[in-house]
């Protein structure tokens, strides 16, 4: 059976994407093994693989459905980019309300994840105990296998149409976020890094007058504890005083509580959100695994294989590291991957399409002339008439100079977000 241009190429037929994502990483981890050859090979790579990709683009038959995907995908990435900022003022805001010696002093929380870690380090030979401490992938690469495997649509290796899987992507990732932050900003957990937020906040040493009125009198008493279980009220009589510096951010002020700025610090609330370069209390869920785990999945379900196997052990390997290295607890990484597997499985609504009713409607119109044709035994109108059919034609009859602009203006969009992607996710 002769296979439609629309569906997929499972596997390994798919013009070497595989190939190219483990290329990617290879050359990628030179930045540790031998930097003078990875500022060489690295723009290198990315350069071949662009030229690749924009040489395909002419020969690229479903325009017309990217162009119809077009509008959900803005407001996907919108919609992701807002929920992004929430989480960021969440991320600051989880930390600064505490103040930055109740980091200092409170100990992580006890992870049997960690212990199980350390005790395999005594038991596994050393080079399987350096593998797993080997800092192989990260945020930023994950990002960019999503990106390699979104534009293999130009070669006919996933369904049509791109713009379809990253709007399911960018949909999933910012409900995921979403709930992420809800979740982080619900219950505030102590960092396995308790130095962590004096390194990257410059926020007040003492508590937000929230936290001194309605956690810091109940925190440690256990009959304080019991009593305001008992009364289900505030009942601890102390005045706490409003001292908290407040800029003029006009109508983001009211960000001054949330983010708690000091004098010497950032002058602008959006610097303040991007100086840190991650959180601390973030912590459950994993937004790292998140992505990682969204990645693998889209991964799996557009193109499979056993490029699909080695993505997933790239999350099992990123999995382990995040607890190794205390940036998560074991319990942020595996709610992340069952978050992030039903959430993929939640949106299959944006991608992919189907297509076989759109397909059968067109082969209904042209079913006399197909009748005719085959009764002429002339095979060159059946074949034209079915190439009508599956690469949609008849969509794009006085619409080419059209089609080749969006071609181009997606392309160019494409590789602007890649960059952007790259540079702004670099360091975490």
């Amino acid at each position: 059976m002769s296979r439609s241009p629309i569906s997929p190429k499972r596997g390994g037929d798919g013009g070497g994407l595989g190939l190219a994502a483990v290329a990617y990483i290879a050359v990628d981890y030179l930045r540790h093994l031998s930097p003078s050859w990875h500022e060489l090979l690295q723009p290198l790579l990315w350069i071949i693989l662009a030229l690749i990709a924009i040489t395909r683009v002419p020969f690229y038959k479903h325009w017309s459905a990217e162009l119809r995907s077009a509008l959900v995908f803005v407001a996907a990435l919108v919609f992701m980019l807002c929920a992004l900022l929430y989480e960021m003022i969440s991320v600051r805001s989880v930390t600064a309300v505490l103040g930055l010696n109740w980091h200092r002093s409170t100990p992580p929380l006890p992870d049997t994840g960690q212990w199980i870690l350390l005790g395999l380090n005594e038991k596994l030979p050393q080079v399987i105990v350096d593998i797993l401490r080997a800092r192989i992938i990260g945020l930023h690469h994950y990002l960019m296998l999503f990106v390699m495997l979104a534009f293999s649509v130009l070669f006919g290796s996933i369904e049509a149409p791109g713009l379809g899987i990253g709007a399911r992507y960018m949909f999933t990732m910012a409900i995921g976020r979403l709930l992420r932050a809800l979740s982080f900003a619900s219950t505030i957990l102590p960092s396995p890094r308790p130095w962590c937020a004096a390194s990257r906040f410059d926020v007040p040493q003492h508590p937000h007058r929230w936290a001194h009125k309605f956690y810091v009198p109940y925190a440690s008493d256990s009959n304080a504890i019991r009593n305001v279980i008992h009364h289900d009220m505030v009942y601890d009589g102390v005045v706490v005083q409003d001292d908290e510096y407040r800029p003029n951010w006009g109508l983001m002020s009211f960000l001054a509580d949330f983010l708690r700025p000091v004098p010497s610090g950032e002058a602008a609330w959006i610097n303040l959100l991007k100086k840190a370069g991650g959180g601390c209390n973030d912590l459950l869920y994993s937004g790292h695994m998140l992505v990682a785990v969204l990645t693998a999945m889209a991964w799996t379900e557009a193109y499979g294989g056993l490029s699909s196997v080695f993505i997933w052990m790239l999350v099992a390997h990123s999995a382990q590291r995040e607890v190794r290295e205390r940036h998560h607890y074991t319990v942020d990484c595996i709610v992340a991957i069952y978050v992030g597997f039903m959430l993929w499985k939640m949106t299959g609504f944006l991608w992919p399409l189907n297509n076989k009713k759109s397909r059968l409607e067109r082969l209904e119109k042209i079913e006399s002339k197909l009748y005719q044709a085959a009764k002429d035994s002339d095979l060159d109108q059946v074949r034209d008439l079915l190439k009508q059919v599956d690469s949609t034609a008849k969509d794009q009859i006085g619409k080419e100079r059209a089609m080749r602009f969006f071609a181009g203006g997606t392309v160019i969009f494409a590789l602007t977000i890649v960059v952007l992607a790259f540079v702004l996710t670099s360091d975490g």
